[in-house]
């Protein structure tokens, strides 16, 4: 929704700055580009930054998408969210807010955000939001700086009483390309994953596992050794949804409104100032290229566990310059590369 933000985190793929970009889009084009996406279907609808909460008319699109049909969720740092706004996230009708927690401690969280006392502020709006009854979701950037940490992350996440828990593995774009020697390797990815799939089964929480594709396929590995049967039943939404979801049932529109496969995936298919978003979403060839498995290249093309998997698109793009390349820190060799 906008570039602003008020805090400087290390990590940001938007590379926010404390003040809006002229060229954002407004009041007018976000309707225009809400009334674009329900015309396709009914997706939930992500607010987020930079700060979404800095835009002035935040309010009006928000209402205005969930008038229309829209399921539309908040993404915050919480660190604006007082009594005042919490009661309008709920007047307003958003369902879901998420807040990112980078580490369970102030010292861990602020040297991500930069910012002074962030980790307070936020715990603050977390607090405020599950006051007004609005179930809340923990979102945690995982990089060799606190992957260590990640299970006292989850203890602090169930303890403040989140309903969902979800962690993404770092894609060094945007400012993040700074952190390029903190993300994790191959075997690091596995062994966190792993971890990952461990204490979820054993929360109380929703969890789920972004821009980490490799996580639907440790789930069935891992699944099949204990003997369960992903379903719903078992796994909840982890067993119907797969692991790169860029441009197949997942779009970001930035700020300027150009349609990209995920806010990471660092190209554009198109403009909303240009062309319809159905136009776009329908008839884009980058759109069309992520669609075609067949073109994946590498160990992904050849993997057994393709459709639940896919590969981080973002990722190979980032390394190799080449979207369908394979993904580049993926530790698993299909049976078809070793016969």
């Amino acid at each position: 929704m906008t570039r602003a933000c008020n805090l400087a985190c290390v990590h940001c793929r938007a590379g926010a700055s404390p003040n809006p970009d002229p060229e954002e889009l407004s009041l007018d084009e976000g309707r225009r580009l809400i009334d674009g996406i329900r015309k396709v279907g009914e997706p939930i609808l992500i607010m987020t930054g930079g700060e979404p909460l800095l835009r002035p008319d935040f309010f009006d699109l928000a209402g205005y998408a969930i008038g229309v049909g829209l399921r539309a969720v908040l993404a915050t740092n919480g660190v604006l969210v007082n009594n005042e706004v919490a009661r309008e996230i709920a007047s307003v009708g958003i369902p879901r807010v998420s807040i990112s927690l980078d580490g369970p401690t102030p010292e861990d969280h602020n040297a991500f955000r930069k910012i002074p006392g962030a980790f307070e502020a936020s715990l603050a709006g977390i607090d405020n939001l599950r006051r007004t009854g609005i179930p809340v979701q923990i979102n945690t950037t995982l990089t060799r700086r606190n992957r260590g940490k990640l299970k006292e992350i989850m203890e602090l996440a169930e303890r403040i009483g989140a309903r969902a828990f979800h962690v993404f593995l770092l894609v060094p774009t945007g400012r993040a390309r700074d952190m390029s020697g903190e993300e994790m390797g191959p075997e690091e990815y596995e062994e966190t994953l792993l971890e990952f799939y461990r204490l979820s089964r054993k929360s109380g929480m929703e969890t789920k596992a972004t821009c980490a594709p490799q996580y639907y396929r440790i789930l069935r590995q891992q699944a099949k050794a204990d003997g369960l049967e992903v379903s719903e039943k078992t796994f909840g939404l982890n067993a119907h949804t797969r692991g790169c979801l860029a441009g197949l049932s997942f779009v970001f529109v930035s700020h300027k409104g150009e349609l990209q496969p995920c806010g990471y995936f660092d190209a554009q298919a198109g403009s909303i100032r240009e062309a319809e978003f159905f136009e776009i979403w329908e008839k884009a060839l980058l759109f069309k290229d992520l669609r075609n498995f067949g073109l994946l290249e590498g160990k992904c093309g050849k993997c057994d566990y393709l459709r639940f998997c896919g590969g981080c698109r973002a990722r190979a793009l980032e390394t190799t310059g080449r979207y369908m390349a394979q993904e580049p820190y993926c530790a698993h060799l299909p049976p078809a590369m070793t016969s």
